[in-house]
């Protein structure tokens, strides 16, 4: 519907600039044969006329106006009349074919354009001769010059369109494969400990086991549930599960439950006052606090971590520490995609990032993130 109505807008507009190089042509033609000492005989008008109405199909087709405007023109010229409007329906043309045809296609018509008018240089009622070749010649460079420039401009914003598309589509890839492995990474390892718990449980405590086992099962649905909401984004012909709802801070009450499953102990701390935050920023959050105590259920060994929440007017911080091995820890807790995925996603939304060993031992991970002052 949009193509269609830009394609009537565009005949429209064809239509009216026809009609005005037809009225100039009309009103104009007779003031320019008095300036030049040369009478507009019977046979100028209906040249003139025609060569303005092609105009009218020019985008449609630019060859065939081209080649009509450029006989009549031609035509015009070899009689004698004057050098008047008549030539700004031939230039409409030449611009017409360089703007809208292949570069080589449009030189060829252009010059073969040029070759046909040149005609009344050399015969015709009133010949200019030599003198005349500057003028026929600039009535033909100038409009291809000006419509192979109008072509490339329009092709190097089409480039830089499709540039663009292709960028958004990468850095949507990436956040979802992101998304994926944060949800996966800490849903493995979560699942991995509680079977450990519950293998090491079976014999001796089968009660205790079963809790385990009821754990893996809840922390693997809504591991599910989570990472059906995150491939939401790449599957459009479904709309979102309104049963999970996105990830936020407002999960880390079932994260902390989870993660006390699994044998890690977390304490929630918050300063200031709990608020709304923009979906980006509290996403954001929740998956560095996410990533964080997954890597202290992975790398920490025996521990508990604290969850420190700093609601400030124009910024959300939050920190994650534990009581695990500190510098001690592999080589891994402080590299690998985990921490590069939250640097990257915290500084992607103009926040500040931290993480390694903590003062008093384990580790720290901080993130600030910004967020418009609420008044």
């Amino acid at each position: 519907m949009d193509r269609e109505r830009g394609d009537r807008g565009r005949r429209l507009l064809d239509g009216l600039v026809a009609l005005a190089l037809l009225v100039i042509g009309l009103a104009g033609t007779a003031p320019a044969g008095l300036n030049q000492g040369v009478e507009a005989g019977p046979a100028a008008y209906p040249l003139v006329v025609v060569a303005a109405l092609a105009v009218a199909v020019r985008r449609r087709w630019p060859l065939a106006t081209l080649a009509v405007v450029t006989a009549a023109s031609t035509a015009y010229l070899v009689l004698g009349y004057p050098y008047g409007p008549i030539l700004l329906s031939f230039f409409v043309a030449v611009y017409t074919v360089a703007a809208f045809r292949p570069a080589r296609l449009a030189a060829s018509a252009a010059g073969m354009a040029l070759l046909v008018l040149l005609t009344h240089v050399f015969v015709g009622v009133r010949p200019p001769g030599l003198v005349g070749l500057m003028p026929a010649a600039a009535w033909v460079v100038v409009p291809f010059a000006v419509g192979i420039t109008v072509r490339l401009g329009r092709e190097n914003a089409a480039r830089s369109r499709t540039d663009e598309a292709r960028r958004l589509a990468d850095a949507e890839r990436l956040r979802v494969a992101r998304e994926v492995h944060d949800v996966v990474g800490h849903g493995l390892a979560a699942i991995h400990l509680q079977a450990e718990i519950a293998l090491h449980l079976l014999a001796r405590k089968p009660e205790q086991a079963e809790a385990a086992l009821t754990a893996i099962s809840r922390t693997s649905k809504e591991a599910l549930d989570e990472l059906r909401v995150t491939l939401t984004v790449v599957r459009r012909d479904e709309a979102a599960d309104e049963r999970a709802p996105a990830p936020g801070l407002a999960q880390l009450p079932q994260l902390r439950e989870r993660l006390a499953g699994a044998g890690l102990p977390v304490t929630v701390e918050v300063a200031g006052s709990p608020r709304p935050l923009p979906v980006a920023v509290d996403l954001a959050a929740y998956r560095v606090v996410q990533e964080a105590l997954t890597n202290v259920l992975r790398h920490a060994g025996p521990a508990t971590a604290t969850i420190r929440l700093r609601y400030a007017p124009t910024e959300v911080a939050v920190e994650v520490t534990d009581t695990g091995r500190g510098p001690a820890a592999p080589a891994g807790r402080a590299g690998g995609y985990g921490l590069a995925g939250m640097r990257e996603r915290v500084t992607a939304l103009g926040g500040s990032f931290a993480a390694g060993p903590a003062s008093a031992g384990g580790f720290r991970v901080s993130a600030t993130l910004p967020v418009e002052e609420v008044t």
